[in-house]
Parts: C-alpha cells; sequence; structure tokens
C-alpha cells in the first residue's frame, strides 16, 4: 500500500477500535491485550496466506503441506480454527469468545514458539464489542501488506500508552526518541541488549536502522531483552514477531538478576530504565560485576543503571539509555561514579531533550551515550554535548516528539563530530546548511560544545549539557510554569535525600565523640 494509504488506515482503525471502548465497560487496560491479539492473528494468517500457494504448490492431496513447511520459509503455521476469516463467519448462535480463545489454542500448539505469549480471555469480553472488533479486523490479512501490521501494532501500543498515562509509559518509550537513540548509535552488526525492554521498540527501531541500510535484520542482528513485568513480556514478543524478528526475551528484575550473563557480552545497549527508583536492596548487589564503579550511596538507582549499561559493553561497544536530567549533576557518591566513568573516556555524548516528550513525565530529560571503541582516537578524551531542548514538534499543548528532519540533524551532529558521513534522506539539508555550512563539526552556541576532560573536572564533572553549550535563544514563554515547578521540585527532592543522608552522618561523628 502506499503510505498515505497505510496511514488512513491506521487511524481509521485506531478510531473505530477506541470508538468500541468507549462505548464498553472496558478500561484501556483491559481492552490493549484482546485487541493486540486480534492484530497478531490478522498478521499471521496474511503472511500464511501469501506463501500458502506457493507451499502447496510442491505437495499432494497423499502428501499435504506440514506447518514444518510454513516454517522454513520463516512464516507461523495458521489452522483453519486460528484464521479470522473463519471466526467472523461462525453462525450467529456460536460463542465468539470461546472460538476466539480456541483459535488461540489453536496456533500456539501449531507454533509451540507462541506459547504464553498471546492473550487469552476473549469470553470475558463483552459479545457485542467483540464481534464488532472482528468486523473490523477480519478484513485485513488480504488488505494489508506484513509490514503494515508492524506499524499498526506500533500505533495501537502507543495510543494505548496515551491512555494509561503512567502505567502505558512503563513499557512504551515514544518513537522519536527511541528513533535519535537508535541513529546515535548506529547498531549495524551484533549483539542488542535492553535490561528494561517493555514492549520492545528499541529492538525494533535497531532492525529499522539495518534495514534503512539496506541489509537484514535477522542476519545482523541478536535480541536480548529482560523485563521486569510478566504482563509486559508477551507485549515484546509480539511487537517482534510482528517485525518478523525474534529474540531472547526473559522476565527478570535486571537489578538482582542477570539472566543473559551481559558483563562484557554486547555490541549494543539501548533502554529507557525507571528513574530515580528508590528502596533497591544494594547489599544483595555487593560483588556483582555489574557495577565496577561501586555502590551510590543515595537511595537512587538511577546510577545503578547506569552502570549496569556500560558493563555490559564489549570492548567496542556503544550504549544510549535515557537519564533523569538530575543524574547529570547528582553530587556526593553519584559524582564519584560519574567521575570514574568520564575517566574510563568511554562517555561520548549527552543530548539534552525538552519536557513533554513522555507519557509518565513531562520534565526534561537526558540522552547518554557510551563508546567504549573511542580509545585510541581524537574523540578519546572529548565528549559531545547538544542541547536539542529547542527542537521540537508540538503535537498538542502536552507532547512534543520530534520530526523525522530533526532527528536526523541531530544523529548528523553526532556523525560530524565522529568524522562520519552524515545522511540526508530524511530532510535534514537544510538544517545542515543553517549550522554547519561546511559539513564539518564546530561548536554552535546554544547548539553543540565539544568538551576535554579537564573542563568536565573544572565543572565538577557535570554531565548537564547546557553547562557547556550556553543558552539558546528561546522563547520565554514556551516554557509552562508547572514543568518548571516539577523539575525543582525533582531537584529539590534529590538534595533533601542528601541532606538526609549527610545529617545521618552528622549525628553517627558527634555520638560517636561524645561515646569517647
Amino acid at each position: 500500500m502506499r503510505t498515505t494509504d497505510l496511514g488512513t488506515v491506521r487511524a481509521t482503525l485506531w478510531a473505530a477500535a477506541d470508538e468500541l471502548r468507549a462505548n464498553s465497560k472496558l478500561t484501556p487496560v483491559q481492552y490493549r491485550d484482546p485487541v493486540l491479539g486480534l492484530v497478531f492473528l490478522a498478521y499471521a494468517e496474511n503472511r500464511f496466506e501469501e506463501v500458502r500457494g506457493e507451499v502447496e504448490a510442491n505437495r499432494s492431496a497423499r502428501n499435504p503441506a506440514q506447518p514444518t513447511d510454513y516454517k522454513a520459509k520463516s512464516v507461523l503455521y495458521v489452522p483453519d480454527a486460528s484464521r479470522l476469516s473463519h471466526i467472523v463467519n461462525l453462525p450467529e448462535g456460536d460463542d465468539i469468545g470461546k472460538a476466539v480463545d480456541e483459535a488461540i489454542k489453536a496456533i500456539e500448539a501449531a507454533n509451540p514458539e507462541l506459547k504464553d505469549i498471546l492473550p487469552r480471555g476473549y469470553q470475558k469480553l463483552e459479545r457485542a464489542t467483540l464481534i464488532e472488533l472482528l468486523r473490523l479486523f477480519a478484513p485485513l490479512p488480504t488488505k494489508l501488506s506484513g509490514d503494515a501490521f508492524g506499524f499498526i501494532y506500533e500505533d495501537f501500543l502507543s495510543n494505548f500508552a496515551a491512555q494509561e498515562g503512567k502505567g502505558g509509559g512503563e513499557y512504551f518509550t515514544p518513537y522519536s526518541i527511541v528513533r535519535l537513540i537508535v541513529e546515535i548509535v548506529e547498531p549495524f552488526q551484533g549483539r542488542v541488549f535492553d535490561p528494561a525492554c517493555g514492549s520492545g521498540g528499541m529492538f525494533v527501531q535497531c532492525a529499522k536502522f539495518v534495514e534503512r541500510h539496506h541489509e537484514s535484520a535477522t542476519r545482523k542482528l541478536s535480541i536480548y531483552g529482560a523485563e521486569k513485568t510478566d504482563d509486559t513480556v508477551p507485549l515484546a514478543k509480539m511487537n517482534l514477531a510482528l517485525h518478523g524478528l525474534s529474540g531472547e526475551i526473559r522476565q527478570a528484575n535486571s537489578y538482582y538478576e542477570d539472566p543473559h550473563k551481559a558483563v562484557g557480552a554486547f555490541d549494543y545497549v539501548m533502554a529507557n530504565p525507571p528513574f530515580n527508583v528508590d528502596k533497591v536492596k544494594k547489599e544483595q548487589l555487593a560483588g556483582d560485576k555489574r557495577f565496577p564503579f561501586g555502590m551510590p550511596k543515595a537511595d537512587n538507582a538511577n546510577y545503578l543503571w547506569i552502570q549496569q549499561f556500560y558493563a555490559a559493553l564489549t570492548d567496542t561497544g556503544r550504549a544510549g539509555f535515557v537519564m533523569a536530567n538530575s543524574a547529570g549533576d547528582a553530587g556526593h557518591s553519584e559524582k564519584e561514579i560519574r567521575k570514574q566513568l568520564v575517566e574510563t573516556g568511554a562517555v561520548d555524548v549527552l543530548v539534552a531533550i525538552g519536557s513533554n516528550f513522555f507519557y509518565t513525565v513531562t520534565l526534561p530529560v537526558t540522552l547518554w551515550f557510551l563508546d567504549k571503541a573511542k580509545s585510541g582516537t581524537p574523540r578519546e578524551d572529548t565528549v559531545l554535548f547538544i542541547d536539542a531542548r529547542h527542537i521540537f514538534r508540538q503535537i498538542d499543548r502536552a507532547h512534543r516528539d520530534f520530526l523525522p528532519e530533526q532527528i536526523e540533524f541531530l544523529a548528523n551532529i553526532v556523525r560530524l563530530y565522529r568524522g562520519e558521513d552524515v545522511e540526508t534522506h530524511a530532510g535534514s539539508d537544510a538544517l545542515l546548511a543553517e549550522n554547519f555550512s561546511d559539513r564539518r563539526y564546530a561548536d554552535v552556541a546554544g547548539l553543540c560544545k565539544v568538551a576535554t576532560r579537564a573542563e568536565i573536572e573544572a565543572q565538577g564533572w557535570s554531565l548537564n549539557p547546557g553547562r557547556y553549550t550556553g543558552t539558546a535563544a528561546a522563547d520565554v514563554d514556551e516554557e509552562d510554569f508547572a514543568i518548571k515547578l516539577e523539575e525543582l521540585f525533582e531537584e529539590f527532592t534529590r538534595l533533601s535525600d542528601e541532606a538526609v543522608d549527610l545529617r545521618a552522618k552528622v549525628d553517627a561523628a558527634v555520638q560517636g565523640i561524645l561515646d569517647a
């Protein structure tokens, strides 16, 4: 289908599905998994029918096609009972919910790799809602191509995440953020790891990056993920399957568990971990090689995540991840860890992102990028800071994202810094000409600055891009007062936590003197 046609189909499908939910008694959480399961069944039927003629042409009535014949073509075998075209035409009196649950069981039985991935419980849905959903999705296998289902699944994930608010943000990272991370990390070939993988968006965008560079993602990438929440693991596995990918996604709490033996094992690490998590039992982590710079004393897990990402890289590996702004300036034990990290030479790029890009927080964030291959290069002693807070598209009052040309432009700043060729397929030519007319890297006030390790030390080992780039020209009124207040409150909370720790130390020291 043409892109414009597909865009219309995607928007129409979501609008229709959302209207059905609005007229039912279901919450977005209750509705999400059954709907995504139907998208998956439609995709499976589409791929099955695409190769069915070719497979059956090589078989006979005496020697009919087998599930293995389809799997040899990387296609799921779809029994008759699992086809939406069959279910939607069942007699009116049949138990439709039971029929869909049986369809799920049948496709899992024929494809054991789907075990425990697909949703159950269609009998719990209101009959009228389920019938209308089936009528909505049943025509899709004959109308769309395989790639279209991946886009539709992504759209539905994104829209459900937006409706669920904070809960949705725990499994979904907005595409423009993921795309920017991937474009800067450049995962051309190797092992990719996300220890907080949610619905698997990092992996999907890695695969798309490889395909944009005219290679096969299934041949070039090996995918490994961990996700704490049981209900989210199937979302990731379905997401991979819908994009023709496979990977090892494990349910695990990445603070305490290391199911992939991650230390030094991965070429690329990408993640959007939860921010400022407290109450992690650090005593259980003593001696764990995933934390080479020691335990932060503050009750905050940000520097546990940062160390995990660093430790998981091979000697030439790259990492890109989302981090709370406060981590760039955190003091005391966190500052000492940050200093050690900078002194390794692996810190490569920091990108400040403006507010309202995420469903969970309105606060600005920072993207961190590590590159262990910097050693021995002209970049060994430097870090590139980019302030992208003034670059965005305003979707509505509460949401922003990046345009494709903005993502490409920001990635091109990094490419110029690394001495790589720029890319202009997405239309970043004008932005490049405006800021780097000779296609060579140069510091641009308010946008980007390359700082030496000595300059970073002089700034107290801060990794806050704004300290280095200067202030970009911007309309003061753009920043909502509530956002500023939230940011100040985050800083106040961090300082308060440090004050509590310091008070405990002072009390202990004074008590020790008095006891003596």
